[in-house]
């Protein structure tokens, strides 16, 4: 394949419902091309867990500093999870290209780098709507009744935890049919299968973007 120019690749959007398995596919994207992809750094109104460092892990801010954020229209998409905000801002994303992201494991990302997102639904419509003009891939699991057996099995969530995100699932696969419909869909039936079609799909709109 022909080098990639990285400056004049679109970013990549990765979206689909907890359990489908994308953090174990996007994990198995960034280690076969480690110097390829990076996540630009999220502004957060949570407060820094053990280990996380400012500017690093993410951009911590306070509500009233985040609302100010997005009364400028300085975020590519944000959204509200659990009482606390989240957002990519615009200074964030261009600073991947510049080698100012992060790799998949938090540490930074040096170098140029292709932008990738890795959100929920409603983070989907506004980057739809963006200037960024970016590819997107949804991760579906082959149906419900899968999904709820994988978020079972984790052992990790409440009963409570799993009706939400079985709703919520059953929201995002009915966007994906719809307002998606256009987009790369991934069936995750068999992880090595899901991994090859994503990484063919990735890597050959790269070369054809050059």
């Amino acid at each position: 394949m022909a080098p990639v120019d990285v400056t004049a690749a679109k970013p990549i959007v990765f979206s689909g419902p907890s359990g489908t398995g994308k953090s174990t596919l996007l994990k198995k994207l960034f280690a076969a091309h480690p110097d390829l992809f990076g996540f630009s750094v999220s502004h957060t109104t949570r407060k820094p867990r053990a280990g996380e460092e400012d500017g690093v892990h993410y951009h911590f801010t306070t509500m009233d500093e985040f609302e100010k954020m997005v009364a400028e229209d300085k975020f590519e998409e944000h959204a509200k999870f659990g009482g606390n905000c989240y957002g990519s801002s615009r200074a964030a994303v261009q600073a991947v290209a510049e080698g100012q992201g992060k790799s998949i494991d938090g540490s930074p990302a040096q170098g140029h780098r292709i932008c990738i997102f890795d959100i929920e639904m409603e983070g989907v419509k506004q980057l739809k709507k963006s200037r960024l003009d970016p590819r997107i891939c949804f991760i579906q699991p082959p149906d419900v009744q899968t999904l709820e057996q994988r978020l079972r099995g984790r052992g990790t969530d409440s009963e409570d935890s799993i009706q939400k995100r079985l709703a919520q699932a059953k929201n995002e696969i009915e966007y994906c049919k719809t307002e998606g419909k256009d987009d790369k869909v991934v069936v995750n039936d068999d992880l090595d299968r899901a991994f090859k079609e994503l990484d063919e799909w990735v890597m050959k709109d790269l070369s054809s973007q050059n």
